[in-house]
């Protein structure tokens, strides 16, 4: 009877979810598509799984605007907005945003040169 005992303890650990790892915890980054609506305005469309928070996604689709911006020659671009929205373990989000060659007015501003390489030191891709 000592013996069923002793045993039961290591069945219920064989039914426990394992740990975290570090693995589950580095984003993969599923994609960007670009949309010119007009003008100078820019629809970004990005998903990622192992977002840790809505923030994650925001900075995936700002890191796609500022490498956009360089590509299409211009030096700045402005946050119009965000929306973030999660489906299982995919995070999206829809961003739109304004490139320009000069410093644009408002207070969300990016100057594509800066963002660009910070993503590219925190290894967020870009277009």
């Amino acid at each position: 009877m000592k013996r069923v005992a002793a045993l039961f303890p290591l069945a219920l650990a064989a039914c426990e979810t394992p740990p975290p790892t570090a693995e589950d915890f580095i984003p993969e980054y599923k994609g960007v598509e670009t949309k010119l609506l007009e003008g100078d305005l820019v629809q970004f469309n990005v998903a990622m799984t192992k977002a840790q928070s809505t923030k994650d996604v925001a900075d995936y689709a700002r890191c796609a605007a500022s490498q956009y911006t360089l590509i299409r020659g211009y030096g700045f671009a402005r946050h119009v907005r965000t929306n973030v929205s999660q489906e299982g373990s995919i995070w999206r989000a829809d961003a739109v945003y304004t490139i320009s060659p000069s410093l644009p007015r408002g207070l969300r501003t990016i100057d594509a040169e800066v963002t660009a390489q910070d993503c590219a030191e925190r290894g967020i891709p870009t277009v």
